[in-house]
């Protein structure tokens, strides 16, 4: 792994802290948008960290929301829950595992930001399909039938 690559995983574990927890603390926020807000934060966050740092930086970026998701769902030194065991609190997480997995489970070529040549009516492996006209070099098939 060149040391850029490394950079880019390691970037991605700040992110996986932020995403945590500010979603963690807004989920709750105004109900039902704060969670929904959160939700795609994590969705956002993971697949702008795929396509920037790859698969590695994807699951770094996973397991550290994760982490810190499950560690502020413990209960505090006063008793205090942040995630309740509650149908907002397992929304959160179990839905934003989900959201924070999906870039992981997607193509590769999906985030891969290369650009195609055009096609030119001089390159003959370039065939429109839906052109009619018989290209140079070989027979129509209708004029074998004939």
């Amino acid at each position: 792994m060149r040391s850029s690559s490394l950079l880019r995983v390691l970037a991605a574990v700040p992110v996986g802290i932020l995403v945590g927890l500010v979603g963690t603390f807004m989920h709750r926020s105004v109900e039902p948008l704060g969670l929904v807000l959160a939700l795609a934060t994590v969705l956002a966050a993971g697949m702008f960290t795929r396509a920037n740092a790859g698969l590695s930086g994807a699951v770094a970026y996973t397991v550290t929301w994760a982490v810190v998701v499950q560690v502020l769902s413990l209960e505090g030194p006063g008793g205090d829950v942040i995630v309740p065991a509650a149908t907002v609190g397992y929304v959160w997480t179990y839905g934003g595992l989900v959201a924070a997995l999906a870039p992981l489970l997607l193509p590769a070529r999906w985030f891969v930001d290369d650009v195609r040549t055009p096609r030119h009516d001089h390159d003959r492996s370039a065939v429109d399909p839906l052109d009619s006209r018989p290209r140079a070099g070989t027979t129509d098939q209708h004029e074998m039938r004939r």
